[in-house]
Order: structure tokens, then sequence, then C-alpha cells
């Protein structure tokens, strides 16, 4: 049986972000894994001509202030049950996860996946899919459930 120890589980604070948080709880509480809540601020989208002009500037993110909506976003008393330590860089999303998966020696990262398909995926990239090709261990993949309409 394996038992658990580190989990990460990045945070970009969408809903399916937050539902693979459910999942990054549940498997940490039934191993007392430690979880780490990870965000990644993306360097790519200040490089790009929509930013230049922004009086938004990438040095003045206030990193304790991501840290803390990261703790935030979990559900109350969970930190009193579960170790939680939060790592926030800069770079580009998929990559710092994989260096932040193999520096604290993750046994597993817990993801969401937003399901894009088409241009979309095209453009953006999918995240998940570029971790769960690269990463040093298992990737648990999260997505929000899509009702299926039936025809009657």
């Amino acid at each position: 049986m394996i038992t658990l120890k580190k989990i990460l589980c990045p945070i970009d604070h969408s809903e399916c972000s937050y539902l693979a948080l459910k999942h990054a709880i549940s498997l940490a509480l039934k191993d007392e894994a430690k979880l780490y809540l990870m965000h990644v601020i993306d360097i790519r989208l200040y490089d790009t001509e929509i930013y230049k002009f922004s009086p938004y500037n990438i040095t003045e993110i206030n990193l304790d202030k991501i840290r803390e909506d990261l703790i935030k976003s979990l559900p109350e008393g969970t930190s009193d049950v579960l170790e939680v330590e939060t790592i926030v860089v800069k770079g580009i999303p998929f990559q710092e996860i994989i260096n932040a998966a193999t520096a604290i020696d993750a046994d597993l990262i817990v993801i969401g996946t937003h399901g894009r398909t088409g241009l979309s995926h095209a453009v953006m990239g999918s995240v998940a899919e570029k971790v769960v090709r690269k990463a040093p261990c298992p990737v648990l993949t999260v997505r929000i459930p899509h009702s299926v309409s039936r025809k009657d």
C-alpha cells in the first residue's frame, strides 16, 4: 500500500483548482501527509504588449498576500489537522510546478484541469498536461464534471 507523505497542489484560484484542493485535502488527511499549496505567477503575461502600459508591475506583487490567500482557500480548521506549507514563485507554471515537486520530493501532485480544447488549448497550452508528462511523481488531474444534457 502506498503512503503519501508530501502532496503538492497548485492553486490558480479557479473553480477546478479548488476542486483539486478538496481531493488533495482528502488524500492528505487519509495518510497524514504534508500539503503544499502552490501558486505560480505566470511571468509570460507580463511580457506581452498588453501589460507594458499597465500600472500593475510584477515586482509590486505582494507575495505575502498571495500566501495568505492560499491559506484562506482551505476549509476552516484544515490547518489545525494538517501540516500545510505555501509556495509562491514567479515563472512558467508547468516548469515551476515540476521544479517544486522535485525540490520537496513530492509523492503526488493534485492539479485541476480546465479541459480546454481547440484554439484555447492551442494558445494557452495545458499546464496539467505538461505536468503529467514531465512530473517526477504521480499526478492526479481533477476536472469539473460537465453535466450531460439528454435529448428526450
